[in-house]
């Protein structure tokens, strides 16, 4: 969770423009320290809480389409590293040879259930088992897959340099990110070349005003824009 000495990072985080956030974090690892301790301790109650409800979405997941109860993909958080994240399976099996990596509005490869629980943000609730282990926070830039990361600009960089988050100023910002996309020709490409770099702006913002209580305000606004 804390932030490295400069010289420690990998080589392609190594730029100017990655330089300028890596300051301004680099002097906040006090309160990146209690942000983790934070993240354990509310996972490890949160998991306990809706244990009954995990096994309810998980019921419902497995008898209304087959496939596997949990979505795994790959993607990326703090300083490049790769993981696997936990999603509730919404999608067909098989989805991401069926179309683009990302989804738009009435993708057909999204299931009845899986229709209700993405709406709820409820096929986000796994992720709980990331933040415990790690790889992600719950506030902190929407994990991407490798290839949208391969075309990150230098200053897109910069958000590597903390874990990867549940939630953002971003993620609240694009909750209906999929009805954006709908229509385009291609999704892929729509999602790198507009929405991924106006979802930017607000990660570089946070970025700069990062602290410990903010990311407590941003975790209540988005239980009231999923409400």
């Amino acid at each position: 969770m804390l932030v490295r000495k400069w010289e420690k990072l990998a080589d392609e985080l190594k730029n100017d423009c990655v330089y300028e956030y890596w300051k301004s974090l680099r002097k906040k690892n006090f309160s990146l320290f209690w942000k983790r301790v934070f993240d354990i301790f509310v996972s490890v109650i949160m998991l306990a809480v809706l244990s009954l409800l995990v096994l309810i979405l998980a019921f419902a997941v497995k008898v209304s389409s087959k496939g596997p109860v949990f979505f795994r993909q790959e993607r990326v958080t703090q300083y490049g590293r790769k993981f696997r994240i936990f999603k509730f399976r919404t999608m067909v099996v098989n989805a991401e040879q069926l179309g683009a990596q990302v989804t738009q509005a009435g993708d057909v490869r999204i299931t009845g259930v899986g229709k209700f629980i993405r709406k709820c943000r409820l096929d986000e609730i796994p992720q709980l088992l990331n933040v415990l282990g790690g790889s992600m926070s719950f506030v902190g830039t929407r994990p991407e897959v490798p290839k949208y990361v391969e075309r990150y600009t230098d200053e897109m960089k910069a958000t590597l340099l903390m874990p990867a988050g549940i939630t953002s100023p971003a993620s609240i910002k694009y909750k209906d990110e999929d009805e954006i996309l709908s229509g385009a020709e291609n999704v892929d490409d729509a999602y790198v070349d507009r929405v991924l770099p106006a979802k930017m702006e607000y990660n570089y913002m946070y970025l700069k005003k990062y602290g410990f209580w903010r990311d407590i305000g941003i975790m209540f606004q988005t239980v009231f824009a999923v409400l």
